[in-house]
């Protein structure tokens, strides 16, 4: 059977493109690469350093509420931290830039910190349990 080797990407439809941009670039680091004006749509194809590609998109007739994770779809996104110790880090880094945040929570699968883009969307750091690690 043929393998899945990874995600190419993640493309999230935005209701102000350039305040998405604004939060992605500041608060995860991520660069935007290119910009592609279409007939109904607004397109930002941004990068991470690790290589993450996000498509960011403003449809013309969007809808102006914030995401609702009740309706059939995405639920939410995880990026991958590399330890609890980096979860601190980031949680500090939320703070510093006035994200509204939940503290880190600690279960048996890992570690997860969660909070939202500027469009409800809730984006979660989350950091695998090490091997041993019972989780406190």
């Amino acid at each position: 059977m043929p393998q899945v080797t990874g995600i190419a990407h993640i493309t999230l439809s935005v209701r102000d493109i350039r305040e998405s941009l604004d939060f992605y670039r500041t608060v995860l680091g991520f660069k935007a690469v290119r910009t592609k004006d279409g007939k109904r749509m607004l397109t930002t194809e941004c990068r991470s350093a690790c290589g993450m590609v996000l498509f960011l998109t403003q449809h013309e007739d969007h809808f102006n509420s914030l995401f609702d994770p009740r309706h059939a779809g995405a639920d939410h996104i995880a990026f991958q931290a590399a330890s609890v110790a980096e979860l601190e880090l980031w949680e500090e880094r939320l703070t510093e830039l006035d994200v509204d945040h939940a503290p880190i929570v600690h279960g048996p699968d890992g570690s997860v910190l969660a909070f939202t883009d500027p469009d409800g969307i809730q984006l979660e750091l989350f950091a695998p349990a090490e091997i041993g690690d019972d989780g406190d």
